[in-house]
């Protein structure tokens, strides 16, 4: 396994685990962050952990194109059910995500170590938060890190009320013009949009 130094640099992708694992260590500093994504790699680590990084083979991702929205959704979105906006709230959507249950998780990912360095990225223009509001209460939301080259590395979102996270998540793609949305890893909520897996190859042909 590869421990990483002050040094800002990354091991080659290839030495990635079989479940993807690529380095420990280092820290979650703006320029560190920035290397990682645009070499397809990304933090996720629990609290207490070490910083633990990846870069799965294959990769879970979905093209705009193959954007799957059910005649329910359709619906509420011709409804108008809710607001989307765009980087209105950037702390309240991280806050809200790392405060969000997940079934079979206990504890969260985004520690506020987490939270401090991707408010930072926000700051600098790369982290980027979706919202979505009903009666001017934020009810949904997701984040995520501009890679470039038409590149968005989604990382949690969060609803408090049914659907609104969904909701925001199609209005973002369907209003972006990226080319391609990295999801990271499987989920079978991300699946049901439309979500597949490429290699981790062609995924850095994108980068």
């Amino acid at each position: 396994m590869y421990f990483l130094t002050q040094k800002i640099e990354f091991p080659n992708v290839s030495e990635a685990s079989s479940d993807g694992l690529l380095a420990i260590g280092g820290d979650l500093s703006s320029e560190r962050l920035l290397h990682a994504y645009e070499n397809g790699i990304f933090p996720w680590f629990e609290d207490e952990e070490p910083i633990l990084w990846w870069s799965p083979d294959p990769r879970f991702v979905i093209f705009p194109k193959d954007l799957k929205v059910s005649k329910s959704m359709r619906q509420l979105l011709r409804q108008k059910k809710f607001k989307v906006t765009l980087n209105k709230d950037f702390k309240a959507v991280i806050s809200n995500c790392s405060e969000a249950y997940r079934k079979g998780q206990y504890g969260t990912w985004i520690t506020d170590h987490m939270i401090e360095a991707y408010i930072k990225l926000h700051e600098l223009g790369y982290a980027i938060s979706v919202e979505v509001w009903q009666d001017k209460v934020l009810v949904g939301g997701l984040y995520g890190v501009d890679v470039g080259n038409g590149v968005f590395c989604g990382e949690s979102m969060f609803t408090k009320v049914s659907n609104a996270s969904k909701y925001g998540f199609i209005h973002f793609v369907q209003n972006s013009n990226y080319k391609l949305i990295d999801c990271q890893l499987h989920t079978n909520h991300l699946e049901s949009l439309g979500g597949a897996y490429i290699s981790r190859k062609e995924f850095l042909r994108f980068l």
